[in-house]
């Protein structure tokens, strides 16, 4: 159970990574359902620690709070290099089997630590070529936002932690729990689609209203036998433009996408609710129970009844 969570402040730390972990881990959000966690902040010298910006950040912690930690947390720093005691903590998280969770380039740290090793992993887009040059071990995928490998994740820049942070609150206490939080801080309770959707040019004007339009009409209608045809009449567009465009502004297939959100609205369903798994599979679009578990089972390594098993009891309301 993910009760314990220690926040490492190494030197440099970058200001909104390190707000990050303390938004999903730090606040007691029960009176809306959701988790509460012990957040520790800890660093090798506790006292004021100097940010990437310069403004001081006052941890009163030493590492030893770490040492019992179900969660150990690296933000993104600005590269110096990193003190054995903080890599010893890493190591030491692994080893005894706690998750540990980097943001952006506290990657590095992670990957200096060795715990990357023969791991994927991955880090802001500007820094995946310098990670994977500096270590050859790591397997690194610049075309994600997150990876998940063992209980070792790595997140893209920045706001790619949250979505990092989230995966973690999911596997650990389900998906209720992990939409109370992204409701509290106003974001998307799952993002899907890559890095590469941040680098390129963006669509923009009518096109992006566009797309938008059409992903709350796909999300309004779940249940409905979905065709790329159909969802390109709404776009005005043709069939191989609208699909080529939807993988370009939204980092995967409309297939894919609209799956992943069935997933998502059964997951909320199995967690919420008694309805039979043919009741949810019809409202989410799978049509059958068996196909529902068929997708379950490749995205999440887990069949709905199981996974009702684990989070159905953990009602939200």
């Amino acid at each position: 159970m993910l009760t314990k969570v220690a926040l490492l402040t190494v030197p440099g730390v970058t200001p909104f990574e390190f707000g990050v972990v303390c938004e999903v881990f730090g606040i007691d959000r029960s009176d809306t359902g959701g988790p509460r966690f012990e957040l520790a902040l800890a660093t090798a010298e506790p006292g004021p620690v100097p940010t990437s910006q310069g403004v001081l950040v006052t941890i009163e912690n030493d590492l030893s709070v770490a040492d019992d930690a179900d969660l150990i947390a690296v933000p993104a720093f600005d590269l110096a290099p990193v003190d054995e005691r903080y890599l010893r903590v890493i190591r030491d998280a692994e080893a005894r089997g706690a998750w540990v969770l980097s943001i952006c380039t506290g990657a590095f740290a992670l990957a200096e630590s060795g715990v990357l090793d023969g791991r994927r992993a991955t880090t802001h887009w500007m820094f995946t070529a310098k990670l994977a040059a500096q270590y050859p071990r790591t397997r690194v995928d610049a075309d994600v936002l997150y990876v998940q490998d063992g209980k070792v994740v790595t997140s893209a820049g920045t706001a790619a932690g949250i979505d990092a942070a989230l995966h973690i609150v999911r596997q650990e206490l389900g998906a209720g729990h992990a939409n109370v939080i992204a409701r509290r801080m106003v974001v998307p309770p799952q993002r899907d689609g890559g890095q590469a959707q941040f680098i390129q040019t963006p669509v923009g004007g009518e096109k992006a209203d566009s797309f938008a339009v059409v992903a709350q009409w796909m999300l309004q209608n779940l249940s409905e036998d979905l065709s790329v045809e159909q969802l390109a009449r709404k776009a005005l567009m043709s069939p191989r433009t609208f699909a080529r465009r939807f993988r370009a502004d939204m980092g995967t297939t409309p297939t894919a996408w609209l799956n992943r959100q069935r997933i998502i609205h059964a997951q909320q369903l199995l967690e919420q609710s008694s309805r039979s798994l043919e009741a949810i599979a019809a409202e989410t679009g799978f049509g059958n129970a068996a196909v529902m578990r068929h997708h379950f089972v490749k995205v999440l390594r887990t069949s709905p009844m199981a996974y009702r098993r684990t989070f159905g009891e953990r009602l939200v309301e």
